[in-house]
Formats: C-alpha cells, sequence, structure tokens
C-alpha cells in the first residue's frame, strides 16, 4: 500500500522549532523525491521545500535560513525542520511524493505559530 502519514505538527511560539515527520511506504520512498507543501484557508498549496532520492534540496524563498529538509532513508522518513518561526508559517503542512505518474498526499499535519 502506498502511503505517507505525516506527525509533529503543533501550537509554537514565534522564534520556536518544530520537526515535522513523514513516514512513507517503501515503494513510494526509495528512488523518489519527496515535498512539503503547505496550506492556509483560502490559498493555494504552496511548495516549501524538496529533496531528491540523492539527498539534494531545495527551500522556498520565504523560509530559506529557516527551515531544512532531510531524509532517513534506513526509516523512510523525511523530516522538515522548522526553526525560528512566525506567524505566516502557521498552515496545514502536507508530506507529497508522485510515484508511477501519480501524485500522493499525505493527511497533513497542522502548524499554528501564535503567543
Amino acid at each position: 500500500q502506498v502511503q505517507l502519514v505525516e506527525s509533529g505538527g503543533g501550537l509554537v511560539q514565534p522564534g520556536g522549532s518544530l520537526r515535522l515527520s513523514c513516514a512513507a511506504s517503501g515503494s513510494i520512498f526509495s528512488g523518489n523525491a519527496l515535498d512539503w507543501y503547505r496550506q492556509t484557508a483560502g490559498k493555494q498549496r504552496e511548495l516549501v521545500a524538496a529533496i531528491s532520492s540523492g539527498g539534494s534540496t531545495n527551500v522556498a524563498d520565504s523560509v530559506k535560513g529557516r527551515f531544512t529538509i532531510s531524509r532517513d532513508n534506513a526509516k523512510n522518513t523525511v523530516y522538515l525542520q522548522m526553526n525560528s518561526l512566525k506567524p505566516d508559517d502557521t498552515a496545514v503542512y502536507y508530506c507529497h511524493a508522485v510515484y508511477r505518474s501519480i501524485n500522493y498526499w499525505g493527511q497533513g499535519t497542522q502548524v499554528i505559530v501564535s503567543s
């Protein structure tokens, strides 16, 4: 079964940190790039960070220097380390991958940055 399961969201104060995890089934993890997107109400889903199967990464300008994406191939898990969080980072964060030309999404994990 192909699936992506996110965890790690929650409520954090501005300036704080969170680490999101995305556990992927082996078939979708091996040899595939994985991404993190986020979405707020009324807005389109936006790409936050991406990591290739070889470990090359890209992050959006809005989070550059604050967010880091990584993957643990032994655990079939991709992470999003989020530091210096701002209220504008409040969103539902989704893990995403394309496998055999099909887009797969996790269920999302809510991140709220508020004092």
